[in-house]
C-alpha cells in the first residue's frame, strides 16, 4: 500500500512537471523594451567599437573654474559631468555611432559646423557634433545658466581633430 502511494505521488509530480514545462511562457517585461529599442535602430554593442577609455583624452581639460568629472565608461561610450563651483551644469559625452548607425542621420541636414564637423541641436538642452562620420560628441545642459552658446563653445574645446583620427 505504501509502495503504491509513493508510486502515485511520483507519477503525479512527474506529470505536473511535464505538463508545466511544455506550456508556453508569457513574454518577459523586458521583451517589449528590447523590441522597441531595436526597432528604433539600437543594436548590441559592436565588437569593433572603441573602448570608452580611449575617448577620455579627447574631452576638454579643467579650466577657468570648470571641472570635468568622468562618470561612465563602457565600450563605445564615455561620459563626464561638467561642474562649476561644485554644481553640475552639463553632461558631456562621446559615443561610437557604430552601435547606433541611424544616429548619424540627424546630421545630414546640418547647416552649422564646429571645427568643420556638422552640428545639430537636440531639443532645447542638447547640442551634438558628428566627427569623422563616426563619433557623436554631445553636451547636454543640466542648468539653465549653461546656454546653447556655452555648449557650442565647449564642443569646440574637445580635441575633435584628434578624435577624427581614431580608428
Amino acid at each position: 500500500m505504501i509502495g503504491l502511494r509513493k508510486f502515485l505521488v511520483a507519477l503525479l509530480l512527474t506529470s505536473v512537471l511535464f505538463v508545466t514545462s511544455c506550456t508556453q511562457q508569457a513574454p518577459s517585461r523586458f521583451d517589449g523594451a528590447q523590441q522597441e529599442s531595436t526597432s528604433k535602430g539600437a543594436t548590441a554593442v559592436v565588437d569593433s567599437s572603441q573602448s570608452g577609455g580611449s575617448f577620455n583624452r579627447y574631452f576638454p581639460s579643467d579650466s577657468n573654474g570648470y571641472q570635468r568629472v568622468y562618470t561612465q565608461e563602457k565600450k563605445g561610450f564615455a561620459e563626464a559631468k561638467l561642474k562649476k563651483d561644485g554644481q553640475e551644469i552639463a553632461i558631456m559625452s562621446i559615443s561610437d555611432t557604430l552601435n547606433n548607425p541611424t544616429s548619424v542621420d540627424k546630421f545630414k541636414e546640418s547647416t552649422s559646423k564646429i571645427g568643420g564637423y556638422p552640428t545639430v541641436n537636440q531639443g532645447s538642452t542638447g547640442t551634438a557634433v558628428l566627427v569623422g562620420d563616426r563619433y557623436q560628441v554631445k553636451i547636454r545642459s543640466k542648468d539653465a545658466s549653461f546656454t546653447e552658446s556655452d555648449r557650442t563653445s565647449w564642443l569646440g574645446k574637445f580635441d575633435l581633430k584628434g578624435l577624427s583620427k581614431l580608428k
